[in-house]
């Protein structure tokens, strides 16, 4: 399974961990969407969005109290993946219906009050088998939509709502993802915007299209007035029958459905689990590259003491630039490589235990070095020779010019 890095690495800081626009990935991963009403899941490919499984789907229990969804997640996964071979590091995503912060929710909407607080990511991860990433559920559907779908490419500001037993939303700004903005959650005549607007309410209220999506053209120009959207992106169940109200909406943004409608939740938290662990591994790589470099200054350092003659010194400069530039140049590799491999890090730590194990069995001074400095150590002493070999004659040049003089004064 790869995936193509971008140029750069920088710090990430995000929590969630959120995809840099433009990510493209390549492999299989799992995706969970947990609703108000159903949970959902399905293996997708990441290269092309597609689902490569069935797509399984149970009722939401009632009430939705942790324990009691959990087990039905772990239902639902264990059908998806009998009868396929996935790998042992399949990226898992999971969306739910709330503010996501370090693996729990904060609030939670449509969904029991029990998941506050509650150790959602670890819990899920536990009960499936396989680590697992959770994410909010509208942000999840705004990043397949940003990566494959409607907003690909769009600049500015792009704003998507997924419009079902509530209204979720997903803020872009030039791509980036700016999440847990729970727009859904903005007060219109004096309710939550979702318990009047939102697909479930439409029906409880006995609304028409027409007279419903009047009240939801007012939501959009509160939107507008705050965020300014560039574009509107409508996901979720009410996606569906965009032809029986899109004419009743006279918004100056354009809008558009979701390309994947209600399967979008399920695509972006595949996409976002797999790009979080390709930081996971990218990080992890960068780690022993750092440490080459370090090692190769104090190799270089203990090579050239505080007391040796001018030309040791000048061979110990170059012997030191020689190495800091070899480890410089594979610590960029190693952060800019076009292609890296979306496995374990079991075997990456496995590795990096046994190079330990045998550098603790040698002298400190005889760390091990990157195979380009190893292949120039034989140059690196030629050259120090030589140098030896030069200072001697310019020492030596003077001494012989006073001997011949005091010779010549004798006779």
């Amino acid at each position: 399974m790869l995936a193509r890095m971008a140029p750069s690495s920088p710090e990430f800081h995000d929590d969630p961990p959120v995809p840099p626009p433009g990510t493209r990935l390549e492999g299989i991963a799992l995706g969970i969407d947990v609703g108000g009403t159903g949970v959902k899941a399905a293996l997708v490919d990441l290269a092309t969005a597609s689902l490569v499984s069935d797509r399984i789907r149970v009722k939401t229990p009632q009430p939705s109290a942790p324990e009691a969804v959990l087990a039905v997640i772990e239902s639902v996964v264990a059908r998806v993946l009998a009868g396929h071979d996935v790998p042992d590091d399949l990226p898992v995503g999971c969306g739910l219906p709330g503010v996501v912060k370090d693996g729990r929710l904060t609030t939670a909407a449509n969904i029991d009050k029990g998941w506050v607080g509650w150790p959602a990511q670890d819990r899920i991860g536990e009960a499936i088998g396989r680590p697992t990433m959770i994410i909010n559920d509208a942000d999840a559907a705004g990043l397949a939509e940003m990566a494959y779908g409607a907003g690909e490419g769009v600049p500015g500001t792009v704003l998507l709502l997924t419009i079902g037993t509530g209204i979720g939303s997903a803020l872009f700004i030039d791509g980036a993802l700016v999440p847990n903005t729970e727009f859904g959650h903005l007060e219109v005549s004096c309710k939550d915007a979702e318990s009047r607007l939102s697909g479930a309410a439409r029906e409880r209220r006995g609304l028409g299209w027409k007279a419903w999506a009047r009240e939801f053209d007012g939501y959009l120009a509160r939107l507008e007035l705050y965020v300014q959207p560039d574009l509107f992106i409508l996901g979720g169940g009410v996606s569906k029958e965009y032809a029986r109200y899109g004419q009743f909406l006279q918004r100056p943004t354009p809008i558009v459905t979701a390309r994947y409608l209600n399967a979008s939740g399920i695509i972006g938290a595949a996409y976002a689990a797999a790009a979080a662990q390709r930081r996971h591994v990218l990080q992890a790589s960068e780690g022993p590259a750092v440490e080459i470099a370090r090692d190769d200054v104090d190799d270089a350092a203990a090579e050239s003491p505080s007391h040796a003659a001018a030309g040791e010194g000048d061979a110990a400069g170059e012997a030191m630039t020689a190495g800091e530039g070899d480890a410089a140049r594979e610590a960029k590799t190693a952060r800019g490589a076009p292609e890296l491999e979306l496995a374990s890090l079991a075997p990456l730590e496995t590795t990096q235990a046994s190079e330990s194990a045998a550098l603790s069995e040698r002298e400190p001074r005889a760390r091990r070095k990157p195979a380009g400095t190893r292949a120039m150590d034989g140059d690196k002493g030629n050259e120090t020779a030589t140098k030896r070999t030069e200072n001697a004659r310019r020492q030596a040049q003077p001494r012989a010019a006073k001997t011949a003089t005091k010779r010549r004064q004798r006779s």
